[in-house]
């Protein structure tokens, strides 16, 4: 008598893993756009009016964000990646990123590129440390050097009612928390605190190597201090586009108080906590309420709807094409 064997087989083969995730990205973008339809549709409208030549000067700046983003990557390693997939990696991550906080979708996205390219894994995560510490430094340094140049460009009088304030002291305090809390996992988690030591000791070796090569230097803090100017440029011919009574200096510098501020309430994309800063510093500048809604409309339309969808495909392609 035969002993018969069965074995199981698998629920999902690899081939259909990765058709899944070729689809994912197009079918999240769906949804986005259809739960933020109304938003898009208003500020469409807003925008038949506007001047062709500025929002095309809108639309080149954001193009060029994409490729300082690209030098900067570039400068978070010593390997040179391949100009053309870090180029279309970068347009991809800026769909990611549209769908999880926090910078979360694009540095998921680089994550593997890099992997893909044969970094190890704690290099690549030290690569993207190295980037999200220069972007920090650069848009803070161009927000210093316009609050210096132009210290009298937001009027925050009457934005807030009498009486009110920010609370700085509660922000304050939950951030200490969080970093006592984490302090005590580390000291409480030896292997944890091992892997964070292997992870400095890598970061701070890699950083060291690339700044005695001008050429990642360069590419690195070149492109924090372009990337946000770019973002900044765009804003304005959004602004110009509309016709908005604002200086270029202090809508660039509306956008930089507002992309710093938003960062401490991490959304999609940004989407939300930036909107709604950047509302609030365009009028601090100057402009009516009316005319910096449809300002920042406009500006999302053109920085995050139109390369929303673009920006899928090429991540599905480039997922099935194993370039992520």
């Amino acid at each position: 008598m035969g002993i018969t064997t069965t074995t199981t087989p698998h629920l999902l083969s690899g081939a259909t893993l990765r058709r899944i995730a070729c689809l994912a990205p197009i079918a999240l973008v769906g949804w986005w756009v259809a739960r933020h339809w109304q938003l898009i549709a208003d500020g469409g409208r807003g925008l038949l009016d506007a001047n062709r030549g500025w929002l095309l000067a809108a639309v080149a700046a954001t193009g060029l964000a994409w490729v300082a983003v690209s030098f900067m990557r570039q400068g978070t390693v010593l390997e040179r990646l391949p100009a053309g997939r870090l180029l279309a990696t970068q347009f991809a991550a800026g769909a990611a990123n549209h769908l999880l906080p926090a910078g979360i979708g694009a540095s998921a996205v680089n994550l593997r590129f890099m992997r893909a390219c044969g970094l190890p894994p704690a290099r690549s995560a030290a690569a993207i440390a190295l980037y999200f510490l220069a972007e920090c430094v650069g848009r803070g340094t161009l927000l210093a050097v316009l609050l210096v140049v132009f210290p009298h460009a937001l009027r925050l009088d009457g934005l807030l009612p009498n009486g009110v304030s920010v609370p700085v002291g509660p922000t304050a305090g939950a951030a200490a928390g969080v970093c006592a809390v984490a302090t005590v996992v580390l000291v409480a988690v030896p292997r944890l605190r091992q892997v964070v030591r292997t992870f400095l000791a890598t970061a701070f070796t890699d950083a060291r190597t690339l700044h005695a090569r001008p050429s990642r230097a360069l590419a690195l803090w070149g492109g924090s201090l372009a990337f946000p100017a770019l973002q900044a440029a765009g804003l304005v011919a959004v602004t110009m586009s509309l016709g908005v009574p604002v200086p270029f200096a202090h809508v660039a510098l509306a956008y930089l108080v507002a992309s710093v501020a938003a960062a401490a309430l991490p959304t999609p994309g940004g989407v939300g906590s930036v909107d709604a800063a950047l509302v609030v510093a365009l009028v601090a500048t100057g402009a009516s309420l009316a005319a910096a809604t449809s300002a920042v409309l406009g500006y999302r339309i053109v920085t995050v709807w139109l390369p929303l969808v673009p920006g899928a495909l090429v991540l599905g392609a480039l997922v099935r094409r194993k370039v992520v």
